[in-house]
């Protein structure tokens, strides 16, 4: 069982990262009352926290700004900030690079972080990684730029991050936080600190197992998220709704779990997650994960076939997608945050730019300096959806009003199903 551990603007937790992850955590550090340093490179970024501007949906200007007010919380992109610590915890991304997992963020981050760890401190990491990133890579950058031992002199643990941004429902404090630590020392260290800040704990052995259970929780979600755009593609070339068969057996009160067609996944977790155990896979054991190729190989084609479906609807107005005036609803890759990264919305841009659409975008939540190269910036008004020959309908922001395409003349792709009843086509 964890130590009691009771917070204290004398203790000094580092946030390494301060994106839709490290932002969250770093203003509960300070809630429950601990003394918090926020660590990014972007100096952008740390530029608009230090004025108090949040761009994580999830945490409000007004509570930056008391965070800083207090002087509990300060940003900065200097690693020199992070002396005397008492608790750290890495949160920086960990994307694809060329297929293959990319560390680079974490073995930067472990290398300026390394020097001012002391004995006593604690370290976590949150990035999703495959099993033995924590042991294997992490603990030793540690190790040899401190000059001490992980497992005697300071503690090391794995806690996958479980944000869900945008989520009115399940946030950091009221879901379950699996930690785990390089030694029972260090498991009972993390456990301590995550008590302070979360409701409710979850112990597993070690780090590889803790890295394993994020992995897969999203693959999960990417194979059966694969399953229903595969059976949407399906039941649209044999004219069956595919909308109201899964409302259908989503009232069977067992052994289902309801899953809805999209335009693609994005994030940085379904696109990128499981392929970091498919690689560990192929890596380590020499096997294919076949039903994570599977789902990549369906879901990374969705974008395509939007482009498909959009070519027929303009073929049947006499138009051709080359200088079509095409609006896209939402690019953020899931609704109610700005979070583009790996967006659907991307691939699907880059397709009809290539096909010579002319495009224009609407989604208030993206940052201008995000903002996709080659699309247009609107609003979805009744003028502004009469200008145009298609409309898709990629994301629902609960601040975007879908009435002007509800009794529109002008084409619409929906492919949400935002609008049934209407004359827009559902994917």
């Amino acid at each position: 069982m964890p130590s009691n551990l009771i917070p204290s603007r004398d203790r000094k937790v580092v946030v390494i990262g301060q994106g839709y992850v490290g932002l969250p955590v770093a203003m509960r550090a300070v809630e429950v009352g601990f003394s918090v340093v926020g660590i990014d490179i972007d100096e952008r970024r740390v530029a608009g926290l230090q004025q108090g501007v949040s761009y994580v949906d999830d945490i409000s200007n007004d509570t930056l700004s008391a965070a800083l007010a207090s002087g509990a919380y300060v940003a900065s992109h200097e690693y020199s900030v992070a002396a005397d610590f008492d608790f750290a915890v890495i949160t920086v991304p960990t994307p694809l690079k060329d297929s293959h997992p990319d560390l680079t963020y974490i073995e930067e981050a472990a290398a300026a972080l390394a020097p001012h760890v002391r004995p006593g401190a604690t370290v976590v990491l949150e990035s999703t990684t495959y099993p033995g990133t924590t042991v294997e890579l992490f603990v030793p950058i540690l190790e040899q730029g401190s000059g001490l031992s992980a497992e005697t002199d300071f503690h090391v643990g794995y806690s996958p991050e479980r944000i869900d941004p945008g989520n009115p429902t399940f946030g950091f404090v009221n879901t379950p936080k699996v930690v785990s630590g390089h030694g029972s020392a260090a498991l009972d260290s993390v456990d301590a600190f995550y008590s302070t800040l979360v409701d409710r704990t979850v112990r597993v052995a070690t780090p590889a197992e803790a890295e394993l259970t994020k992995l897969i929780e999203n693959t999960f979600r990417h194979v059966n998220i694969a399953l229903v755009n595969e059976l949407a593609t399906f039941a649209h070339q044999l004219g069956v709704d595919i909308w109201q068969a899964i409302d259908a057996a989503a009232t069977k009160p067992f052994g289902y779990m309801k899953f809805t067609p999209g335009p693609g996944v994005g994030g940085h977790c379904l696109p990128v997650d499981p392929s970091y155990l498919s690689w560990q896979v192929r890596r380590k054991l020499g096997k294919q994960f076949r039903f994570v190729e599977l789902a990549n190989d369906v879901n990374d084609h969705m974008p395509d076939y939007v482009v498909q479906r959009s070519q027929a609807m303009l073929n049947a107005i006499e138009r051709s997608i080359k200088g079509s005036k095409i609006m896209l609803v939402g690019l953020a890759y899931k609704a109610n945050t700005g979070d583009i990264r790996e967006s659907p919305a991307l691939r699907l841009i880059e397709l009809l730019l290539d096909l010579g659409a002319n495009l224009t975008g609407v989604d208030s939540h993206v940052e201008e300096y995000r903002w996709p190269r080659g699309v247009a910036v609107g609003e979805l008004t009744e003028q502004s959806v009469s200008e145009q020959h298609l409309v898709i309908v990629l994301t629902q922001h609960s601040d975007v009003d879908l009435d002007p395409l509800r009794s529109t003349s002008t084409l619409v792709l929906d492919t949400k199903n935002l609008l049934p009843g209407t004359g827009a086509q559902p994917l």
